[in-house]
């Protein structure tokens, strides 16, 4: 039987990409050039966090919910009552904050950050005993645990902030401890939970057997060489080669990721694994070449990324570009998946009833997930060069085709 608890996740993320995509397209895209001349104001907090908070890390707490004990061999979580307060708990908090910052009442920003920062102490608890009873130790599973714990000092960071908006009590380190709560959360939590489960993605859905998994050992210790030297030299306000060393590290994990996805397909014993699973392989793919073009022009010009504009830019490349992309490609596949087995699983056998491709439409996907490359494009062009209808335009654009593909993943839920 499928729990529900990850449902719960999964669909409260949608609604909150839909409530990002209908805000963007209200104004007709206006606050994204706002961002991009000046991204720390409130409404641009209360956006990056119905995306980064709302959207992403809600569907990615759902993810961690049902992935790990098919991961751990169906073991059961800790304790899945745990992880329905968790939920509330969670999704009240940031509702709170939303609120928050759209008033910018530092009270309201402090108190339910607060609130939602239990939230994630209690999921890093619950996830935490379900991998420490399972006492099951992989590259998967160890991946999942390191971005949890990457998860939790992203919230004490923010928390941070949030106390220094209220008593101003750390003066320029604001801006310091805001770099560490970046790296923490883009690579630490994010970058390790991609990984991580496209190590257990990959091979079930590409029937991959009999690869290697050495590189995977290295891909983790370069990222998590990344993330600390990223946030060290933030910490400690230190010189441009600490800060690129860190995106050396970096992008040494994502390239040796890709060359090892690479080894994945090639044991693979089917050609065609989903339109969801080729394009995270194709995302995977280009946020490596771009981490290393980063690498190179930060070598020539140091202090360029660091530049507002281009952090602006580096920022919806990884986040929107990769982050948010994988994530809609895996959700066309582990969405149906979900509901599949929800619904029908335990009627196999005794009625007709749908086979999962009958769920979606990959054709769709194919096609949706395109419009969105491409107007992810034209809005980066607007964003690099200052121009304000191009931004407007690709932002606009953005917002449709993304709302177009929510509503193909919900349709899922009909059938």
């Amino acid at each position: 039987m499928v729990s529900r608890l990850p449902f719960y996740f999964l669909l409260t993320g949608l609604i909150c990409f839909a409530l990002f995509q209908i805000g963007t397209l209200s104004d007709f895209s206006a606050w994204l050039y706002e961002f991009s001349m000046e991204p720390r104001y409130p409404t641009g907090w209360a956006k990056a966090h119905l995306h980064v908070l709302g959207w992403a890390t809600m569907i990615a707490m759902g993810a961690v919910y049902q992935l790990v004990p098919v991961v751990l061999q169906n073991h059961k979580l800790f304790s899945e009552r745990l992880g329905y307060i968790q939920y509330g708990v969670f999704t009240f908090g940031f509702a709170g904050l939303m609120i928050g910052f759209q008033q910018m009442n530092v009270l309201m920003i402090g108190g339910f950050a607060t609130i939602a920062f239990l939230g994630i102490l209690i999921f890093a608890g619950n996830i935490g005993m379900t991998l420490a009873r399972a006492n099951l130790w992989n590259h998967v599973t160890v991946s999942c645990a390191i971005a949890v714990g990457h998860l939790v000092l992203t919230g004490v960071a923010g928390m941070l902030m949030g106390l220094n908006f209220a008593f101003e009590w750390l003066g320029t380190f604001h801006d310091q401890l805001l770099g560490a709560h970046l790296w923490f959360g883009a690579i630490g939590w994010f970058g390790f939970l991609i990984t991580g489960f496209s190590y257990k993605l990959f091979p079930m859905f590409y029937l991959s057997h009999g690869h290697s998994e050495v590189l995977q050992r290295w891909v983790m210790g370069f990222l998590f060489s990344g993330v600390w030297m990223g946030v060290i030299s933030f910490l400690l306000n230190a010189p441009a080669w600490s800060h690129w060393i860190g995106l050396l590290c970096t992008a040494a994990g994502f390239t040796i990721y890709v060359y090892h996805l690479g080894q994945i397909c090639k044991s693979r014993h089917k050609a065609n694994p989903g339109a969801g699973i080729l394009w995270s392989w194709l995302l995977a793919q280009g946020i490596a070449v771009i981490v290393v073009l980063l690498v190179i022009v930060s070598a020539v010009f140091p202090d360029l990324i660091l530049s507002p504009r281009m952090t602006a830019v580096i920022g919806w490349m990884y986040l929107w570009g990769w982050v948010g992309m994988t994530i809609m490609a895996y959700l066309s596949k582990i969405i149906p998946f979900l509901w599949w087995t929800y619904r029908y699983g335990s009627r196999v056998g005794q009625v007709k009833i749908p086979t999962m491709a009958d769920l979606i439409d990959d054709r769709k996907v194919n096609i949706l997930l395109m419009a969105v490359a491409v107007s992810l494009f034209i809005l980066l062009i607007g964003f690099g060069w200052n121009l304000p209808l191009v931004l407007s335009i690709g932002g606009s654009l953005l917002a449709v085709s993304a709302l177009v593909y929510v509503g193909l993943l919900a349709a899922v839920f009909t059938k």
